[in-house]
């Protein structure tokens, strides 16, 4: 494996962890990850790619090794402006990659709309958008975190990493024992009984209050400026679980002006767990013909 470093800043007056990959006189690739995710989980990738580069990839907030947010709540706002002072302590003279999974992914494109000058190149692995809110269901929802306020939900806990390694691979049958093993020791952290629990806050299983805004969405993604690389697994479910039927996915690909779409087989959600190899291959591929 590449050797990584851990290094903390203070963003927005978090403590913030992002793991580092390279010297830093490389170009610089900034990989963002998804929910319930962490920094470690692009090891695979990295290890994957053949060009020299200095990845940063940060823990967001709430997640890994960095601080856990002030208030009971994530909101999509303080990932954006995360992401803007991260770039402005690494990157804050020209315009920056991005390449961001899940969530981490529907934050970049956010982001590459909002500060379009800001982002050269974006690659939106499996970041879809949410599903389309129905004004309607607003009391119902409000209700609901109001509920989740007064009795919050939490993670369960395992034995050891070897379980927790263990369920990974129960919900990704494509996972190797090996990759669950690494993974696990990141997605995870012992607690003083000796047992095992993410290291997540688990204000993230907060339903959130404040509807997804689908058209406000669409808007920044038509004005992201640069190319854009959007790439799926074959055998993802998410599409499905996000409730995004065949039309609404080729209308979301459409606000993207400089489009390049891959579909990657044998690869579910977690395609740079899956196939990191391909992947890096169709990435750097996008990178150096742009």
């Amino acid at each position: 494996m590449k050797a990584s470093a851990s290094i903390f800043v203070d963003i927005r007056g978090l403590r913030y962890h992002c793991r580092i990959w390279g010297e830093t006189r490389r170009p610089k690739l900034f990989m963002l990850h998804g929910w319930m995710d962490v920094s470690a989980s692009f090891q695979f990738l990295v290890d994957a790619l053949k060009e020299e580069w200095q990845v940063i990839a940060p823990d967001w907030r709430g997640y890994g090794l960095s601080a856990w947010g002030p208030a009971d709540s994530y909101w999509f706002p303080d990932y954006m402006g995360d992401l803007d002072r991260l770039l402005a302590h690494f990157e804050p003279d020209r315009p920056v990659t991005l390449i961001g999974h899940s969530m981490g992914g529907n934050i970049a494109s956010m982001y590459a709309g909002v500060r379009p000058e800001r982002v050269s190149h974006l690659v939106n692995l499996e970041g879809f958008g949410m599903s389309r809110s129905e004004p309607a269901k607003a009391p119902a929802r409000y209700a609901k975190w109001l509920t989740q306020l007064a009795d919050k939900p939490g993670f369960r806990d395992y034995a050891d990493f070897a379980e927790l390694a263990a369920r990974m691979r129960t919900s990704n049958p494509r996972l190797s024992e090996a990759r669950a093993g690494f993974l696990a020791q990141h997605w995870g952290k012992q607690t003083a009984a000796g047992r095992v629990e993410l290291s997540s806050d688990p204000a993230h299983k907060l339903i959130n209050p404040v509807a997804y805004q689908l058209e406000e969405a669409m808007a920044c993604w038509r004005n992201v400026a640069g190319p854009v690389l959007w790439i799926e697994g074959a055998e993802s479910k998410t599409m499905e679980r996000m409730r995004i039927n065949a039309g609404d996915h080729e209308a979301r690909m459409a606000c993207f002006g400089q489009l390049s779409a891959h579909t990657i087989a044998a690869a579910g959600h977690m395609l740079h767990h899956d196939q990191p190899e391909q992947l890096a291959e169709l990435i750097e591929a996008f990178l150096l013909q742009h």
